[in-house]
């Protein structure tokens, strides 16, 4: 990866089709080398499952993308202060003098001594930020007030063309319906520290619902104390919320997370809908192939679901076994999948519900339930309500909007 002088790289315009599957990363960086000299830059975006993920570009080295992944995510203040302050830093303002393990160890292995990051809003989901990281050599000197403000505008231009490539790709049929009784927030994560003092989105959670934010206050408490001791715990909890819908989060405890600070810390990730999971394409993911070969079962399963495909038919476009699929599927993306191929089913159900043209044994049989008792079933234990009262509480909700 490291190299003393900037690389000339040939780039292609590229045709409506491939624009539309994923951002030009690497032609968007060649540009903006010509201003600002480089040795690499990378984006990295925070996930559901409560981490952060390299995704951008393709072909760096394997190396660096492993550590990463492994160790160094946990590292990586870098990112989470450009998230946290809205604005361009340099790895010189978090590490004067080269201390940090990620400063020393995995920029400094690469031959890299400088370093900065600037926030980008969702690099691959909404409501899920990120940042793009330049790196130089010690010969290609720091970052300079001018560099750090082009980095800022070029960053303001990928959120431009994430969102217009995502705005262009299709979306399945049920996709297209509004289904949620109470509208998610801008932010879908939220960060709290030992103390229970929220660190990002601060606004955005004071603006929730206030049975919901009771019930995350008091489930950070309880995870808190379950760590015990343990480096991290992740689970899954549907929360309620005052009308009784059921929000589902991933929430992470660190012990430990100095990407953040001192002390422990909790994530609550609101999950995506299957809508969001339907957008994402493997070329969001181009710096982890393991990533993005799991990205196709997504659209697999939400195309299939009504069936009820099996673990091996599902494995199999990810040409991976059963068992390694479930696992990495689960680990890299925050849910199983069988709660992915549950979603599909009750945003499908929901979609239906509004519609009014079908009774529920009827809606239960096309969403691949087993019958309708085991459909309302299913549905009440996803959302907090019966299908019924969902449906009664959906109309009223609309009608008072449409107001």
């Amino acid at each position: 990866m490291t190299k003393s002088t900037v690389v000339s790289r040939t780039a292609e315009p590229l045709s409506e089709a491939k624009a539309k599957e994923g951002v030009p990363f690497r032609q968007m960086l060649d540009t903006f080398e010509k201003q600002v000299p480089i040795t690499e830059g990378l984006v990295i975006t925070t996930l559901p499952r409560g981490s952060l993920q390299i995704v951008q570009p393709a072909k760096l080295p394997e190396s660096l993308v492993k550590d990463y992944a492994r160790e160094f995510h946990l590292e990586d203040r870098l990112t989470w202060q450009a998230i946290l302050t809205d604005k361009a830093v340099t790895a010189n303002e978090l590490w004067p003098n080269g201390e940090g393990r990620y400063a020393r160890e995995f920029l400094g292995t690469r031959g890299l001594r400088y370093a900065a990051a600037a926030p980008v809003d969702a690099p691959v989901l909404d409501g899920y930020p990120g940042a793009i990281h330049l790196y130089r050599t010690e010969a290609q000197g720091p970052f300079t007030r001018a560099d750090l403000q082009k980095l800022t505008e070029f960053a303001k231009q990928l959120d431009q063309a994430n969102e217009k490539i995502r705005a262009s790709r299709p979306k399945n049929g049920s996709c297209l319906v509004d289904t949620a009784l109470t509208s998610r927030p801008k932010i879908r994560q939220f960060l709290f520290d030992g103390s229970l003092r929220e660190l990002y989105g601060r606004g955005e959670f004071e603006n929730l619902d206030p049975r919901l934010k009771e019930e995350m206050l008091h489930t950070a408490r309880q995870e808190l104390h379950r760590l015990n001791g343990e480096l991290a715990l992740a689970d899954r909890a549907k929360l309620p919320d005052s009308r009784g819908d059921l929000w589902t989060f991933r929430i992470v405890v660190y012990r430990s997370y100095p990407a953040v600070g001192e002390g422990p810390f909790v994530v609550f990730c609101i999950q995506p809908s299957c809508a969001d999971w339907f957008t994402v394409r493997p070329s969001d993911f181009q710096a982890d192939a393991e990533i993005a070969r799991l990205i196709p079962a997504l659209k697999f399963m939400k195309t299939e679901f009504r069936r009820g495909p099996t673990l091996g038919e599902i494995a199999k476009t990810a040409h991976l076994s059963p068992f390694h699929f479930h696992r990495r599927f689960t680990e890299l993306l925050g849910l199983t999948p069988k709660h992915y191929l549950l979603e599909c089913q009750i945003q499908d159900a929901k979609a239906q519900l509004l519609a009014r043209k079908k009774v529920l044994a009827q809606i239960a049989a096309d969403c691949g339930f087993a019958h309708q008792s085991h459909f309302t079933s299913r549905f009440k234990q996803a959302t907090g309500l019966t299908p019924t009262k969902w449906r009664r509480i959906a109309i009223e909700t609309r009608s008072k909007d449409a107001a």
